[in-house]
C-alpha cells in the first residue's frame, strides 16, 4: 500500500452531501463527476462522496488504498486472509477491487489507469 487515498462515503443525493461536507464541515471540493462522485479535501486523504453508480463497496463507508498494481495486491491480500468481494475492474477514473479483511470490514484497492 502506498497510502490511504480515499474514504468512500455512500450518499443518496450528491448536492445535499456536498452542501453538508463542504458548506457545513468546510471541506473543499477538489473534483466532481456529475451526480455520481465528488472528491473533497480531507486533509491528506480524499473524502469521496459516492452515489449509487459509484458504490463499489456497497452501502458502507470504506477506506480506499492506493497501490501500484491492483491485481497483484489483490492476490497477495487474498493469500493473507482477505476475502475478494469484487474482482479488479476498470472504473471511470481508476482500476479498483473490493475486499474484506478477516474481521469482515470492506476496503477498496485502486490504482490509476
Amino acid at each position: 500500500m502506498s497510502k490511504l487515498g480515499n474514504v468512500l462515503i455512500p450518499v443518496d443525493d450528491l448536492e445535499t452531501a456536498i452542501a453538508f461536507y463542504s458548506g457545513t464541515l468546510g471541506l473543499a471540493v477538489r473534483f466532481r463527476d456529475g451526480d455520481r462522485f465528488a472528491a473533497l479535501d480531507g486533509g491528506g486523504a480524499t473524502v469521496a462522496l459516492v452515489t449509487a453508480e459509484e458504490r463499489v463497496a456497497g452501502e458502507v463507508t470504506a477506506p480506499s488504498y492506493k497501490v501500484d498494481d491492483v491485481a497483484r495486491a489483490t492476490r497477495e491480500l487474498a493469500g493473507a486472509g482477505a476475502e475478494l468481494v469484487r474482482e479488479p475492474e476498470t472504473g471511470p477514473h481508476e482500476i479498483r477491487a473490493v475486499l474484506r479483511d478477516p474481521s469482515g470490514n470492506v476496503f477498496v484497492l485502486y490504482s490509476s489507469h
